[in-house]
């Protein structure tokens, strides 16, 4: 096995401060084997993290809130230390609202973006030359609600992606229904709310992914199990639903949709379903259209986020309630994806970032 096999990757979830929160592993992109490298302990529920494109610095949500912490939630940023692996904080910088959840850097790396699901906001911190955080430049506080009384009680943002122009970003509203749009000010780090995409009702959009090709855009939706397509217009900054597609079998148990992904080479998109306990698979067509491959196991329970391995081998899948990461084998044919090849303990399983 040549060094060129292992790629190096970190992982997170629901942890405790006193616990090892985000754990570093060595990853063989030829058998799919998992090797612990070190972890990191002191930040309350890491759930989310991102890495910066240089691999040296890397940011985690703290996802608390005032009603469970007593406090706003938290972004943390870090400096990488591979070998041996060590994580130094730079600083953390408050969220301005309960329970962040998902982080998103722009098309130049020099400002990232936190979405707070509890109270429906989002936040936006210009990266500075170390790579510490600088101050909050914007904040923007989404208004309303969903049919689902108990979920769409009141916004929740969930993810936020940057168009691939960087003239845009695009929020998803879990609480209001909405994909809003925000022109994006890259030298203040300003937004201004520029249109809406409204989804089904009681479809609660949670994460997206934009296709390579820049017109074709994909959104996986929490509360109804689905996926939706959409063309996206970047002339006006505007997105049209194409069509939508369940996830689940029609004669599911009680499901909600996690994360969603496109392989490297774009011919097919991943969404993985808690509850249901499932990887969606489905082939993306010539217009951008969606075909079902095959819903197969996750290969544990509650998959959350997922990563795809770079030379298209592997989906990785953070099982939360079963506080691990599976490794399946991406298979031809309508199969999809094979039973796990390996496993690794992380407790409270929720994020998977490639470094």
């Amino acid at each position: 096995m040549t060094s060129t096999d292992q790629t190096f990757l970190l992982a997170s979830g629901y942890s405790t401060a006193d616990q090892a929160g985000i754990r570093a592993f060595l990853f063989d992109e030829s058998t799919g084997a998992l090797t612990a490298r070190g972890s990191f302990a002191g930040i309350n529920a890491p759930s989310f993290l991102i890495i910066h494109p240089n691999k040296q610095w890397l940011y985690a949500v703290s996802e608390t809130g005032q009603s469970s912490h007593g406090a706003f939630g938290e972004v943390w940023a870090f400096q990488v230390e591979r070998e041996p692996f060590r994580l130094q904080p730079l600083n953390r910088q408050t969220s301005r609202g309960d329970w962040p959840c998902h982080l998103q850097l722009d098309g130049t790396g020099r400002w990232l973006m936190t979405t707070n699901y509890g109270t429906g906001s989002a936040a936006i911190y210009p990266l500075l030359p170390d790579g510490s955080l600088g101050d909050m430049s914007d904040f923007v506080q989404h208004a309303g609600r969903g049919p689902n009384v108990e979920r769409q009680e009141g916004p929740h943002a969930h993810s936020s992606i940057f168009v691939p122009d960087n003239r845009f970003v695009i929020i998803a509203d879990l609480g209001i229904d909405q994909l809003v749009i925000y022109e994006f000010d890259g030298t203040a780090g300003k937004l201004l709310q520029h249109s809406t995409a409204r989804s089904q009702p009681g479809a609660g959009p949670r994460h997206l992914v934009f296709h390579p090709n820049a017109t074709w855009f994909y959104a996986a939706n929490e509360l109804a199990s689905t996926v939706t397509f959409y063309a996206y217009d970047a002339v006006q900054g505007l997105l049209i639903e194409r069509q939508s597609f369940p996830t689940i079998p029609p004669d599911s148990p009680e499901n909600i949709v996690a994360d969603i992904h496109l392989s490297a080479n774009a011919e097919r998109l991943y969404v993985s379903n808690r509850g249901h306990n499932s990887i969606a698979v489905f082939d993306v067509n010539g217009d951008g259209s969606l075909s079902l491959v095959s819903i197969p196991a996750s290969g544990g329970n509650w998959p959350r986020n997922f990563a795809l391995s770079s030379n298209g081998g592997f989906v990785l899948v953070a099982n939360e309630y079963s506080n691990e990461i599976c490794v399946l084998p991406c298979l031809e044919g309508r199969e999809a994806l094979g039973a796990p090849v390996s496993r690794s303990a992380v407790t409270g399983a929720s994020c998977i970032q490639f470094a």
